[in-house]
């Protein structure tokens, strides 16, 4: 930029003319350059304070609306910073087959204290033991008295002890607002439910996740804002359940027996409409795994999925299936069945003398097992595995429940041909009930394969194809001839013409062998036989009927009495109508007026 001199000539050469001094005018423009200067620096420094002063205020603003804000709100436990997604505690709901409440939410609160604004500590305490009596008052002191700024005392709490610890008055004591999970059916659906909890906690919210069974399977699809609070619709029946479940109790008790399970299944669609374990539990108040001794022994097992036993001669109908399907033998096919049956050291025997030889039929309805050993040896082992995979007996059960893929079968580490002996009726390979009434279902609805589920399916979806539809209707025709004549005969229920085979397996040790008074007894059936709906799957461990002179452990004496009455129980409320069957011949009597 341009600067003008401080000498300028023509100034200089007017002085000069009016006799003044020149140096004066350089003087005189110093003194203006300077005071220029000082005024734009003035200006300069204004400015800044101006914008300094604007910052102060907005500063001072923003910490007064966040101390308001700070004020105004319930307090948070301190947490370490970090990025994340906001707590999620909306759950959807889980219904059962007719869309009734099985779980929901529940709104309720939160109890916590803030020591340092508590006013009389020691009464608080005192008062809270009072209200809640699992409290320990010495310790709630020591807390209230230390260096704690926050501490929770009860995650969850009823309305009437809400207005309990709002009387005691301390304004130390707050709470917040929380939803919790509730089964409003207690035990009812115990094992399928699993149960839920607390993962992420806050002082206004806290987000509820499955802890197992059911709730842990699905709870992305329970969590999921997407699905805008869509329930989950099992494939259990509510009335159902409730009645297996409450026939079941009473036969465990009646039977003396350790623990129980039951399974029914939809044949043709494998849709479980009630799946129940003893003892149980209740998922509103899960009790922690055991840390020692079995874990049978814990209501926690699942019996029906992670219970896998050695299921006796249940598994003799499907060794009479494949024998029937390829073709080997027929209903009136005689085998030898003179015992004992040798095979290397080995000696197979039966319950009973049943003679020299039994046609199929009678091997199945008198319960041979020489009988069926004849049928496995003519299949051989390769085609007994092969079948048996078909079935699913190689694999844990695909159903819809966290625990089920360590339900995993145990099979023989060498396939030799004594365990294909074995194995035929039912020992020497150890399932879950689960499986054997997948394998059953299978067999005997018309041979196709389906695949249990505890979702509520639309429609069947075609399996492949297990044994021909000849092959299964003259397997029911056996099993409905087990029960009529047969080691099933208490399981004649009259109008539901139901088909049934019986197993009563010695009980392992689990220092290996088995015990000489412990038995797993099993029963499997179908009903109707002539046009099967359902099959029901009924385990007994280590039951005993004492009514007699002597105790009594096989599954026709405790197994299948308990299943009777379940189907007695159930068949009319699953809609299936009594048919009256015609009386035998020899039942008839000639009369005259």
């Amino acid at each position: 930029m341009s600067r003008i001199p401080l000498r300028p000539l023509a100034a200089i050469l007017r002085a000069r003319a009016q006799g003044e001094n020149p140096d004066v005018i350089e003087r005189e423009n110093i003194r203006r350059r300077h005071e220029e200067m000082r005024d734009r620096e003035r200006q300069r420094a204004e400015g800044r304070l101006l914008v300094l002063g604007v910052f102060f205020l907005v500063g001072f603003v923003l910490i007064g609306v966040r101390m308001g804000h700070l004020a105004g709100s319930e307090p948070a436990e301190p947490r370490a910073a970090a990025t994340g997604n906001s707590i999620l505690a909306q759950r959807a709901d889980i219904v059962d087959r007719q869309g009734r409440i099985l779980a929901t939410n529940l709104t309720t609160h939160s109890l916590y204290a803030q020591p340092p604004i508590m006013v009389d500590k020691e009464r608080a305490a005192r008062e809270l033991v009072r209200i809640f009596p699992e409290l320990d008052e010495a310790k709630l002191i020591e807390q209230f008295t230390g260096p704690r700024k926050f501490l929770w005392i009860k995650r969850n709490i009823s309305p009437e002890q809400k207005q309990a610890v709002h009387d005691i008055g301390d304004p130390g004591l707050m709470f917040g607002p929380r939803e919790m999970r509730l089964y409003p059916n207690g035990k009812l659906a115990a094992h399928i439910l699993g149960g839920a909890g607390f993962g992420r906690e806050g002082v206004n919210s806290a987000e509820i996740v499955g802890r197992a069974g059911i709730e842990k399977q699905f709870d992305d699809y329970l969590r999921d804002p997407a699905n805008e609070g869509a329930p989950l619709q099992l494939s259990i029946d509510l009335t159902i359940q409730d009645a297996v479940e409450r026939v079941l109790h009473g036969g465990m008790m009646l039977m003396n027996a350790k623990g129980a399970t039951a399974v029914m299944m939809d044949v043709h669609t494998g849709e479980i409409v009630a799946l129940a374990s003893l003892p149980d539990f209740d998922p509103n108040d899960r009790p922690a795994p055991v840390t020692q001794g079995d874990p049978a022994d814990s209501p926690l097992f699942n019996r029906a999925v992670l219970g896998v036993y050695e299921l006796g001669s249940t598994f003799k109908i499907l060794t009479v299936a494949q024998a029937l399907d390829e073709g080997l033998v027929n209903p009136t096919t005689m085998l030898d069945t003179q015992g004992p049956m040798r095979w290397g050291k080995h000696r197979i025997s039966d319950f009973r003398n049943y003679g020299p030889q039994l046609s199929v039929t009678d091997v199945i309805v008198k319960s041979s097992n020489i009988g069926t050993a004849r049928m496995a040896l003519q299949i051989g082992s390769e085609r007994q595995k092969q079948f048996l995979e078909k079935l699913g007996f190689f694999q844990p059960t695909p159903v819809e429940l966290v625990e089920a893929p360590t339900g995993r079968p145990l099979l023989p580490r060498q396939w030799s041909d004594i365990s294909t002996i074995t194995i035929s009726y039912g020992h020497g390979l150890s399932a879950s009930p689960l499986h054997l009434a997948t394998a059953y279902a299978s067999v005997l609805n018309g041979g196709t394969r389906i695949t249990p589920t505890l979702l509520r399916r639309a429609a069947p979806e075609p399996g492949a194809r297990i044994v021909s539809e000849r092959t299964s209707a003259q397997v029911r025709s056996m099993m409905r001839e087990t029960v009529v004549h047969g080691t099933a005969t208490f399981a004649d229920v009259r109008g539901y013409e139901v088909g049934a085979k019986t197993g009563t397996a010695d009980k392992p040790k689990r220092t290996g062998g088995y015990y000489d008074d412990k038995v797993i007894a099993t029963f499997a059936g179908i009903f109707p036989s002539s046009d099967p709906k359902y099959v029901l799957v009924v385990t007994l461990d280590e039951p005993v009927e004492t009514s007699g002179t002597e105790p009594r452990r096989t599954a026709g004496w405790t197994a299948v009495p308990v299943a009777a009455e379940i189907i007695r129980r159930t068949a009319p409320l699953l809609g299936l109508t009594p048919v009256i069957e015609p009386a035998p011949e020899d039942a008839l009597t000639l009369t005259s007026n």
